[in-house]
């Protein structure tokens, strides 16, 4: 792996600490158990939420482990994602799957039904400098 992909990497193994000092995030996401594919397009990683806390977060692939959905971006993409002021069409998740950097798979209601959970999990590594 690049350097910028072993950052992005880093970046997704701080999200289970950086969620635990949420305790709004926590909330709103109290209803939310499911198992998704999170991370960059070279290194992913299995999440297992649980009433809004990350509970489990294995480096993927693991051997028949499911998963309902999966998020994955290119590690240039999420750099651009985590910047404190994103450029436009790089500020949001969706934004990113339109230009093409980022891909939505499987069965997307988890994550549509939680989608500002989502976009603020994903996002809390903007405030400790994400992969830059």
């Amino acid at each position: 792996m690049k350097k910028s992909d072993d950052d992005v990497a880093a970046a997704f193994a701080r999200l289970p600490a950086l969620l635990d000092g949420d305790a709004a995030l926590i909330q709103r996401g109290r209803f939310l158990d499911v198992d998704c594919l999170l991370g960059s397009t070279e290194q992913a990683f299995h999440v297992a939420i649980h009433a809004g806390r990350i509970v489990d977060m294995a480096p993927a692939p693991v051997l028949m482990r499911s998963w309902t959905f999966g998020y994955r971006a290119t590690p240039a993409a999420w750099t651009a994602f985590w910047q404190p002021m994103p450029k436009a069409g790089w500020h949001d998740l969706l934004s990113l799957t339109k230009r093409g950097v980022a891909t939505l798979d499987g069965d997307i209601r988890p994550f549509m039904t939680n989608l500002q959970y989502f976009k603020d999990l994903l996002a809390l590594p903007r405030g400790t400098g994400g992969a830059a």
